[in-house]
C-alpha cells in the first residue's frame, strides 16, 4: 500500500510530466484503436444491411421498382459514407495525433446532406429545413475558411 501511494505521489511531480503524458497518449491511442474496430464492425453491418434491403426490394417486393424506397436507399448509402468518414477521422488521429478539422467539417456536411436528401417535406414541414439550410451554409463557410487557410499556408 505504501509503495502504491508513493507511485501515485510521484506521478504528480513535475519531473514525471513526460511519463504521465506518454501514459495519457497511450490511453488515447488504445481508445482510438477500439473505436476503429467498432466502426469497422458498424460499416460491415451497414453494408450487409444495405445489400439485404436492396435484395428484398428487388426480389421480394411485388413491384421491384425503387421509386417508393429510393430515398431510403440513398440514406443507407450515405450512412455508410458517413461511417467511412468517421473511420477516416479516427485513423487520421492515429497517424498524426491531431483532429483534422477539415475532415470533421466534411463529415458533418455529408451528414447534413443526408438529412436533406431523405427529408420528407410533406410530413415535417418547412421550418426544420431552414435549420438544415443554416447548418449547411455555416459548415460550408467553415470548410471554405479552413481549406483556404490550408492552401495559403502550403503555398498554393
Amino acid at each position: 500500500m505504501n509503495k502504491f501511494l508513493k507511485t501515485i505521489k510521484n506521478i504528480f511531480l513535475p519531473e514525471q510530466d513526460e511519463i504521465f503524458l506518454q501514459f495519457i497518449e497511450g490511453i488515447e491511442c488504445m481508445v482510438a484503436k477500439v473505436l476503429s474496430l467498432a466502426m469497422i464492425a458498424v460499416i460491415i453491418f451497414a453494408v450487409f444491411d444495405l445489400i439485404v434491403f436492396i435484395s428484398q426490394k428487388l426480389f421480394f417486393a411485388p413491384h421491384p421498382l425503387f421509386k417508393d424506397s429510393l430515398f431510403e436507399i440513398f440514406g443507407l448509402f450515405l450512412n455508410i459514407l458517413i461511417a467511412l468518414e468517421i473511420l477516416e477521422n479516427i485513423t487520421a488521429y492515429l497517424r498524426r495525433h491531431v483532429f483534422q478539422v477539415e475532415l470533421v467539417i466534411a463529415t458533418s456536411l455529408i451528414a447534413v446532406a443526408r438529412k436533406i436528401i431523405i427529408y420528407d417535406l410533406d410530413k415535417k414541414g418547412g421550418e426544420p429545413l431552414i435549420g438544415l439550410a443554416l447548418a449547411t451554409f455555416s459548415l460550408s463557410i467553415s470548410f471554405w475558411i479552413i481549406h483556404s487557410r490550408k492552401n495559403r499556408s502550403s503555398g498554393h
